[in-house]
């Protein structure tokens, strides 16, 4: 399916229906639809009628076997949980891509195109990343790779070199907020604004929970609190990158705050923002720049515990050093 805010983008596919590139980058955030975009493409690419919008006809044997998710000519490849570990980082490893290139080599079943997603693309390792670099270098005939990620920034320069890049965007608050009314979803304002706009992102309650905790404790921080609550993180399993995702978006928040400018992310938390606006800039700085070090670590088998006392410790410290503004 394609989403309202998304069908600017399928307009100009239409438009490029008839040289579209071989290989694909579906980049935006995530929790926007683009994995719903590429499936959309991708059953549009194998369809025997596409209709004047080069939508899917839904009606013949190669719409039912996508919608069935049996299609011979299409592989879908992503990273495979391994024993429910939130903390494991999630790899496509060389060997899945291997099946790919074996794949790709094959002749199309119907006649027409083949196709190949992956998602998420940054979800592949280095050697696997330079595996697919070789078949994207010289792509077979009718084969159309569609990557699809949320984090671009994170692939391989190589790679990205290979991709045509479409932007999905992320729809205005306005929008998200009525999409999901017309939908029966419940999503408030202050859980769209956490998500960054981001409408169709699926947060498990206990972890609301958990994040409302972290916050109570930053808004008055203390040592013992902070310390209470690193221990707490680590008995729910959670991977380190969640709580520096929730540091992280306070701390921006915290710093709009000192300019005298509302929350972008917590705006139901602005009084305990304000109460806050007098920390220093050179630590607030210094503290932002470590978590954007230790961000790419954020699903790796670190001592998550001593990780984050060893940033609430940095975050007290920035607090209790006030300077003027």
């Amino acid at each position: 399916m394609i989403y309202p805010w998304q069908q600017m983008v399928w307009q100009q596919v239409q438009q490029r229906w008839h040289a579209l590139p071989h290989a694909i980058l579906l980049s935006g955030q995530q929790g926007t639809g683009k994995w719903a975009f590429a499936e959309h493409l991708a059953q549009a690419l194998l369809c025997e009628h596409v209709d004047a919008h080069k939508n899917a006809c839904g009606m013949c044997s190669a719409c039912h076997l996508f919608g069935q998710h049996s299609h011979p000519d299409c592989m879908v490849m992503r990273p495979e949980s391994e024993d429910g570990n939130a903390r494991k980082l999630l790899q496509i490893k060389v060997d899945a891509v291997r099946e790919v290139l074996a794949f790709a080599q094959l002749s199309s079943h119907q006649g027409g195109r083949r196709v190949i997603i992956i998602e998420p693309a940054e979800a592949l390792n280095l050697q696997a990343a330079n595996a697919l670099l070789k078949i994207l270098e010289e792509p077979p005939a009718n084969v159309v790779f569609i990557l699809v990620s949320h984090h671009s920034e994170r692939l391989l320069p190589t790679i990205l070199s290979r991709l045509q890049v479409w932007h999905l965007p992320t729809p205005p608050a306005s929008v998200a907020l009525a999409y999901v009314q017309e939908q029966g979803l419940s999503l408030s304002t202050a859980q769209l604004a956490f998500q960054a706009g981001a409408p169709l992102l699926q947060e498990d309650a206990s972890l609301q929970d958990l994040r409302a905790q972290w916050l109570a404790v930053l808004a008055k921080p203390r040592l013992l609190a902070l310390l209470d609550f690193a221990a707490e993180f680590d008995k729910h399993k959670r991977p380190l990158g969640e709580a520096l995702d929730w540091l992280y978006k306070w701390l921006v928040d915290l710093g709009l705050s000192r300019q005298g400018l509302p929350a972008l992310y917590y705006p139901e938390q602005q009084s305990g923002l304000s109460a806050l606006a007098t920390h220093s800039p050179y630590l607030w700085q210094q503290l932002v720049d470590k978590l954007h070090k230790l961000m790419p670590f954020g699903q790796h088998t670190l001592n998550v515990k001593l990780q984050l006392e060893d940033i609430s410790i940095d975050y007290l410290n920035l607090i209790t050093h006030k300077e003027a503004n």
